[in-house]
């Protein structure tokens, strides 16, 4: 079964949780300082909040799925879109290790498809200092101000 995942940047992890958890009826299911995530049942969705200096809003986008084999499944779907989909596996982000494949929208919103493996006690493992969040350097995070918006849905 997948999952939407769902990752936004805020400036402040703790003055931003009480809007969603009223809005989700529920606490965080992991809260750190800097980092806090909603496992959802109802609706089914992976949503996480961070405050790691990326622009403010949406981060990116994702689909989680339960093993490999649904993995494998989605990264074919992204090869028909897509001839630049980045391969990132047993990768170190969210406090997870996880294998995953990215893609930007035609938006420009990255998108990733993931497996997590296991939890790990840091955000990540990112030698170069810039840790603001998980998407690959070479996909930009957008911001919802930089998407054009619409007077309706």
């Amino acid at each position: 079964m997948k999952r939407l995942h769902v990752h936004v940047a805020v400036t402040d992890i703790p003055s931003s949780i009480p809007f969603y958890a009223k809005m989700f009826g529920c606490g965080p299911t992991i809260l750190k300082g800097d980092y806090a995530k909603w496992q959802l049942e109802d609706p089914k969705v992976n949503f996480a909040i961070s405050a790691r200096g990326a622009p403010m809003g949406i981060n990116h986008l994702g689909i989680q799925v339960e093993n490999n084999i649904e993995l494998e499944e989605m990264k074919m779907r992204l090869d028909t879109i897509d001839e630049g989909v980045i391969e990132e596996m047993g990768t170190a982000c969210c406090y997870a290790k996880s294998d995953k494949y990215w893609v930007n929208d035609p938006a420009g919103i990255p998108w990733e498809t993931f497996h997590t493996l296991d939890t790990i006690p840091v955000f990540n493992t990112a030698q170069s200092g810039d840790d603001a969040c998980c998407v690959p350097p070479t996909l930009t995070a957008v911001s919802v101000a930089s998407i054009t918006k619409k007077s309706c849905c």
